[in-house]
């Protein structure tokens, strides 16, 4: 450890340039996040989507942006050791009493990180761990506004209740019906209750934000009744009237998971204290990680650190060794895991076999677009890093062989470090969550037998969720290129989700055509395509021989979903999202909207 030295002005000159450069993200990031309001209330969809895709570039941007003032103004890049040591003492009394140190540390890291070499630098000089907590922050701003707010109803205040919850919004756009929307959560509220007395502690409490994403916004909170806690989420739409209606009142773990899930795009919500939301949050969903909230939150380098440090601790509390990945291998993707660990890790291959007509730069662009895009649950979140260091002795020989013969230049065995520890660097990695694949689900069932009944419903299951993940897909402007069954997974909540991004395209970039007919009866036998295919036209009615060779998943997917082979109904779309159309796609089940009831848009 370093002295407990403060007497450089330098030192302090630049831990304040660098503090002054956070807070400056900060509020943009906020200011950006705020804006959704308006967005919302205007029904400026288009405007939301933007926003969404630029505030993603925000945090590299700012890090850019205060390293260059720092070598400018400082010359950061030539202090000594001791100067960068007192740099880190001197933020960390920066720290006391700031409203968001968790995120201040990570940027303080990214910031140093960019600066100094990595011959120079050492963990001494970044937060490998946090040094200021994050607990009852809100107790030292007592004029702040509350994280939360508490209401406590009795039964026959209830209704009551829950429209002063809505109007506390201050939306500038009026409610269709609310005393209506307010009776349905109530009615539904009264189900979740069920027969249960109403205890003495008995009260909602309330995020104070909305968040919003894409077409929404959403009243997220929990029922605190006696030991008992019931997270819900309110999603608030626009309907055909343009007036605002309560569309749904999600309860529980598993709805508040599906709805933060890895696989959507990140919320826009106004925070203060971005701890006590994910601290909230967690209240609510326990099995969520603290890394995958804050990503959820718009937050995605703290989510990183994060993971990076839960990887870390799992690490250290395990033994088992990284391995190839289960499955059918793919020819752009060289995947492994930890089979105690809920990840995969990926690597962009070397070389491609020729069909693969693509470059390392143009499938790292497919994952930005997916990282930037409206992922409507059906395309997997990741995260991406460099010059990842794994201990040697955690890896398989087989693995090791693997990734020398395809993937040599991203590979590096040495004791880089000095310290006798030999590790594996990867140096460059995409990490996603670990999903059964599509094909593997579906092996499971043909091997129990159709003419079981669970088989039966586990293939019907899967075959219709596939189709349901397509025409998400076609909604927010996708076409995944490769539809193999392996190319998408099967999530905990039984979401299919597609994870393979190196041949996406653009629906709107997609010429869709149907097969012309045979000119001749050689044009009909000929093995080969006699017509011309230009480098973006897609023929629907080709995919059935590759997908649907098993005749019980045939029948299940030409019942629900055959129109997936005809080009219409993908010309149909593109059509509709070039004239500007934005397609409502639910986070939640059908059966549980009100809109059943009346018209209604979706989020």
């Amino acid at each position: 450890m370093f002295p407990q030295r403060l007497d450089s002005p330098l030192a302090y000159d630049i831990a304040k340039a660098m503090m002054d450069g956070f807070n400056r993200h900060y509020q943009l990031f906020r200011g950006e996040s705020a804006s959704a309001k308006q967005r919302f209330e205007t029904a400026d969809w288009h405007g939301q989507q933007r926003a969404q895709r630029e505030r993603i570039e925000f945090y590299d941007l700012r890090v850019r942006e205060a390293s260059a003032s720092l070598e400018s103004d400082f010359k950061a890049g030539e202090q000594t050791m001791d100067v960068w040591q007192q740099v880190k003492l001197h933020y960390i009394g920066l720290l006391v009493n700031h409203q968001q140190p968790e995120l201040a540390e990570t940027f303080f890291n990214s910031v140093t990180t960019k600066i100094l070499h990595r011959s120079y630098f050492q963990n001494d000089f970044i937060f490998v761990r946090p040094a200021v907590s994050t607990e009852y922050i809100e107790n030292g701003d007592p004029n702040g506004q509350p994280t939360y707010r508490s209401y406590y109803p009795a039964l026959g205040t209830l209704h009551a209740s829950v429209t002063a919850i809505i109007q506390s919004f201050d939306l500038q756009l009026a409610f269709e019906d609310l005393p209506r929307d307010s009776a349905y959560v109530v009615e539904a509220l009264q189900k979740q209750l069920g027969d249960a007395k109403l205890r003495a502690n008995f009260q909602i409490q309330v995020l104070s934000g909305l968040f919003y994403r894409n077409k929404g916004a959403y009243v997220v909170g929990k029922i605190i009744n006696g030991f008992t806690e019931h997270p819900f989420a309110l999603p608030l739409l626009h309907n055909q009237n343009g007036k605002l209606a309560i569309d749904a009142a999600l309860f529980g773990e598993d709805d508040l998971l599906i709805l933060f899930s890895f696989a959507r795009a990140y919320f826009m919500v106004d925070m203060g204290i971005p701890s006590a939301y994910v601290q909230f949050l967690r209240s609510m969903m326990p099995r969520m990680p603290r890394a995958e909230i804050y990503n959820a939150l718009g937050l995605a380098k703290q989510g990183k650190t994060l993971f990076y440090r839960d990887f870390l601790h799992h690490l250290r509390h395990s033994t088992d060794k990284f391995r190839i990945a289960p499955g059918i291998k793919g020819m752009v993707m060289l995947v492994f895991d930890l089979p105690s660990f809920p990840y995969v890790f990926k690597v962009i291959k070397d070389y491609y076999p020729p069909q693969k007509d693509t470059t390392r730069e143009q499938i790292k662009g497919k994952y930005l677009l997916v990282k930037q895009h409206d992922r409507v649950g059906r395309m997997a979140d990741t995260q991406e890093y460099s010059e990842v260091a794994f201990p040697r002795a955690r890896f398989d020989d087989e693995l090791i062989a693997e990734i020398e013969k395809f993937a040599p230049s991203q590979l590096e065995i040495s004791d880089r470090d000095g310290d006798g520890q030999i590790e594996v660097i990867i140096k460059h990695v995409y990490i996603e969550r670990r999903m059964i694949p599509l094909n593997i689900y579906l092996q499971e069932a043909f091997d129990v037998g159709v003419e079981e009944t669970a088989a039966q419903e586990q293939i019907e299951r899967a075959v219709v969720e596939y189709g349901n993940a397509i025409k998400d897909l076609v909604a927010a402007n996708i076409f995944p290129g490769d539809m193999l069954w392996k190319n998408f997974g099967i999530t905990r909540h039984g979401k299919v989700v597609f994870y393979d991004y190196d041949e996406i395209e653009y629906i709107t970039d997609c010429k869709f055509r149907k097969v012309p007919t045979p000119r001749n009866e050689e044009d009909e036998m000929s093995g080969e395509v006699w017509y011309s295919v230009g480098p973006k036209d897609v023929f629907p009615e080709t995919f059935g021989p590759f997908l649907l060779g098993n005749n019980a998943v045939r029948q299940v997917f030409m019942k629900h979903h055959s129109e997936l082979l005809e080009a219409t109904f993908w010309q149909m779309h593109k059509e509709r999202i070039q004239a500007g159309h934005v397609f409502d796609v639910f986070p939640y089940e059908q059966d549980k909207r009100f809109a059943k009831r009346h018209d209604v848009s979706v989020a």
